[in-house]
């Protein structure tokens, strides 16, 4: 059980293409491949502990202040988060500015918790939450890989398109600029949704 609720996710029940959660970030954090993929983490991570905990809390939360105990538990992971950016990873962390802190808000996490961690014991929520932030991750390491291959040439910041392929050294290629811009943004998630869905309509 624990292994199809760990793979639905990632393979038929993705949240950004199917299910149309967590777009905003999606499109706001992928102009390079790494604060793309420390977002990603991030939010498996808060996805996660947030349903587990959230699940052990189950039984003891008043339902009239369900949300505020759920909004309390993200926060407090979320700016766990943010402050071990902070002290860890400074430069990435002024990249992300404060899509980190959005995290609180990203409908992946509050979703999850209100479908499946109220309802299961904690070690499936976990999976659950974990499956959710990676299927979430895939799709923003996806994006985030044509748009700073095309639109700078590098990944990781470093370069990956030959220096000798560009016009300025003699060759045919230039840097796109459009892929760093936001609309291009929206275009490629559109395709990745076009391609996942595309693809799971032939297994049905």
């Amino acid at each position: 059980m624990n292994k199809r609720i760990f793979l639905d996710p990632l393979f038929k029940n993705n949240p950004i293409p199917v299910l149309a959660l967590g777009i905003c970030s999606a499109l706001a954090v992928t102009v390079k491949l790494e604060p793309a993929m420390v977002m990603a983490l991030s939010v498996t991570l808060v996805t996660g502990f947030s349903s587990m905990i959230l699940s052990l809390l189950r039984n003891t939360i008043p339902d009239r202040i369900r949300i505020i105990v759920q909004l309390v538990v993200v926060a407090a992971l979320v700016i766990l988060v943010d402050q071990i950016l902070k002290a860890f990873a400074w430069e990435i962390s002024k990249q992300l500015s404060v899509f980190v802190g959005l995290i609180i808000t990203n409908c992946i996490i509050m979703g999850r918790i209100e479908a499946f961690a109220l309802y299961n014991k904690p070690f499936p929520s976990l999976v659950d939450g974990l499956a959710n932030g990676l299927g979430y991750g895939i799709i923003l390491v996806a994006v985030s890989i044509v748009r700073e291959l095309l639109g700078s040439g590098t990944l990781m910041g470093y370069q990956v398109i030959p220096k000798q392929w560009y016009v300025a050294n003699g060759g045919l290629y230039e840097n796109n600029g459009l892929f760093i811009l936001p609309p291009m943004a929206l275009i490629i998630l559109g395709l990745v949704v076009w391609v996942y869905n595309a693809k799971n309509a032939k297994r049905v």
